[in-house]
C-alpha cells in the first residue's frame, strides 16, 4: 500500500475513524470529570556541608553536598519519614499511602531538592509538604551527626516554604482531550486500514477480474439511486434520466456479445440474494425493447418470483403451467409493451430444479429463442439453489450481477465454480449499487454529471447565459 491508498482509506472511511474519535474523547472526558482534582504544593531544601578557606575543600565540599543531596532524595520518601510525619499530624493514614503521594527531584548540578506532596485539598497539601520538609530537615541531622557530638557536618535546610496550591495538578482537561483526539485518530486508521486489508467485499473492476481469473468484461455500472424501492422500473422515468442512461449503456455493451447472434438467450442470475437481479432484468429487457428488438422476459425464479409483480402482471400461469402441459406458450406470454413480453413463472412448484433442468424446459427455451430477438431469464441466485446454473449451461450464458460493497469475492469465487461445474458460460457483470459521482457543471450550459454515463440531456426553461453575461450555445 502507498500513500495514495491510505488517502484513499482515510477518505473512504472517515465515518469509523471520526466515531472511534469521538467516543476516545467522550471517554477522556467523562474520566476527567470523574477523577477526584488532586493539589501538589512545593518545598525546596538546600544541603550544605562545612565551608574552609582553600578552593580545594570548596569544590570537595560541594561534590560531597551533590552526592549527599541524591541520597537523600530516596530517603525523604522513605517509611522512616513517613511514620515520623503521619504521627506528628496524626492524620488517618498509613504511612505506605503518605509515601506514595511524595515525590522528589534534584536539581541538575546544584544541591537543592524538592519535595512535593498530592492530596485532593490544597490546604492538606501544603500542610504534608512543609511537615515533610521540616520532619526530613530534623531526620538529617539526626543521621549525619556523629557520636558523641551535637553538630552535624551536613544540614538540609529549608530555603523556599510550602504554599497552598492555586489550581490541581490532575486532571488536566485540555492535556486528557488533546491526547485522546490524537489516540482516537490513531486507533481509528488503524481499524480502517485493518478492515480494508480484510474486507473481501467486491468493490472494484480489478476485484473482479483477479476473482475470475481472466478478464471478464463489466457490461454496465448501476450506480446507487435512493429513488430505486420507490420506483424500480426505469420505464417510469423520463427519458434522459441518468438510470435510463445507465442500462442503455448496459444494452449496447450487450449487444457486442454474440455480435453476430441474430436472436440470443441470456440468463441474468447473482451469487446471493438481494443483488438487485430482477429488477436489472427487467430494466434491461425494457430499454432494449424500445431500440426495436421483440424481447421475452423470463420469471425462471421458481421459488421467489417477483417480475409479475414489479411488472403489475398476473403470475398464477406461467412456466409450470407451459411444462405440466396445461396451456400452449403463446397463452401464458402476457404483453408488457408492444415489443416487451414476460412469461411469468407460474405457480410455486415443489420441485423447482428438476422442472428447469428438464427436457421439456430445454424444448420451450428453443422455442422461445426462435420467436424473439432477445431472450433475458431471471433466474434464482447461483449459492442458494442450483436452479440458475443448469439454465446457463442450457443459453448462450450468463450475466453475473454483483452487488457494489455486498457481494463478497468468496461468494462470487464460489458462483463461478458453480458455473464452470456444467460448462456455463459468463459472458459478463453488472455491477449495481456502486457510489454516485459528485456532479459537476462545465461547459456550456450543459449538465455534465458523470453518474449513469454522463447525464448529458437538454435543456428547457428560459434562455441560458454563461457567468460572463455571454449567450451560450444553447442559446444560439
Amino acid at each position: 500500500m502507498d500513500v495514495k491508498d491510505y488517502l484513499r482509506i482515510a477518505r473512504e472511511r472517515w465515518l469509523l475513524i471520526a466515531f472511534v474519535c469521538v467516543l476516545t474523547v467522550t471517554a477522556a472526558g467523562l474520566y476527567t470529570l470523574s477523577v477526584t482534582p488532586q493539589y501538589q504544593s512545593t518545598a525546596r531544601l538546600f544541603v550544605k556541608t562545612p565551608q574552609s578557606g582553600s578552593d580545594g575543600e570548596l569544590q570537595q565540599g560541594g561534590q560531597f553536598s551533590q552526592q549527599r543531596v541524591k541520597s537523600y532524595a530516596t530517603l525523604i520518601k522513605g517509611e522512616e519519614v513517613a511514620s515520623r510525619v503521619v504521627e506528628k499530624l496524626r492524620i488517618e493514614e498509613t504511612p505506605q499511602e503518605l509515601m506514595s503521594r511524595i515525590t522528589t527531584s534534584v536539581e541538575i548540578e546544584t544541591v537543592v531538592l524538592s519535595v512535593s506532596v498530592t492530596d485532593p485539598s490544597p490546604e492538606r497539601a501544603q500542610e504534608l509538604t512543609q511537615s515533610v520538609a521540616e520532619t526530613f530537615a530534623s531526620y538529617v541531622r539526626e543521621l549525619e551527626t556523629p557520636d558523641g557530638q551535637q553538630d552535624a557536618p551536613v544540614k538540609a535546610s529549608i530555603v523556599d516554604r510550602a504554599t497552598v496550591p492555586d489550581s490541581p495538578v490532575s486532571p488536566k482537561p485540555a492535556r486528557n482531550l488533546g491526547l485522546a483526539f490524537v489516540l482516537g485518530l490513531l486507533i481509528g486508521f488503524g481499524l480502517a486500514v485493518l478492515r480494508e486489508l480484510t474486507d473481501n467485499r467486491i468493490t472494484s473492476r480489478d476485484e473482479i477480474s483477479a476473482v475470475s481469473g481472466r478478464e471478464v468484461p463489466v457490461l454496465g455500472d448501476i450506480h446507487h439511486d435512493r429513488e430505486v424501492p420507490r420506483e424500480p422500473l426505469v420505464r417510469e422515468l423520463r427519458a434522459h434520466h441518468p438510470r435510463v442512461e445507465a442500462f442503455r449503456v448496459l444494452r449496447t455493451n450487450l449487444q457486442f456479445i454474440d455480435a453476430g447472434t441474430t436472436h440470443k438467450c441470456y440468463v441474468i442470475t447473482s451469487s446471493v440474494p438481494s443483488e438487485g437481479k430482477t429488477t436489472t432484468a427487467a430494466n434491461l429487457a425494457q430499454v432494449i425493447a424500445d431500440s426495436g428488438q421483440r424481447v421475452l422476459l423470463v420469471e425462471a425464479d421458481l421459488r421467489r418470483p417477483k417480475l409479475a409483480e414489479y411488472l403489475r402482471l398476473e403470475g398464477s400461469v406461467g412456466i409450470t403451467t407451459i411444462l405440466l402441459g396445461r396451456v400452449e406458450p403463446e397463452d401464458a406470454i402476457q404483453e408488457v409493451t408492444e415489443r416487451l413480453h414476460l412469461l411469468p413463472s407460474g405457480r410455486i412448484p415443489p420441485n423447482p430444479a428438476e422442472l428447469l433442468e428438464s427436457a421439456e424446459m430445454s424444448k420451450l427455451l428453443d422455442r422461445l429463442r426462435q420467436e424473439y430477438d432477445v431472450v433475458l431469464i431471471d433466474a434464482p441466485p447461483l449459492l442458494p439453489v442450483t436452479d440458475a446454473a443448469p439454465l446457463a449451461a442450457a443459453t448462450d450464458g450468463a450475466i453475473m450481477i454483483v452487488k457494489h460493497g455486498s457481494t463478497t469475492t468468496d461468494q462470487y469465487a464460489s458462483a463461478l465454480e458453480r458455473l464452470a461445474s456444467v460448462d456455463a458460460r459468463l459472458c459478463g457483470t453488472v455491477v449495481t449499487m456502486s457510489p454516485q459521482p459528485k456532479k459537476r457543471r462545465r461547459g456550456y450550459g450543459y449538465g455534465y454529471g458523470y453518474g449513469y454515463g454522463y447525464g448529458y440531456q437538454p435543456e428547457t426553461g428560459a434562455r441560458k447565459r454563461s457567468r460572463f453575461g455571454r449567450r451560450t450555445p444553447a442559446d444560439a
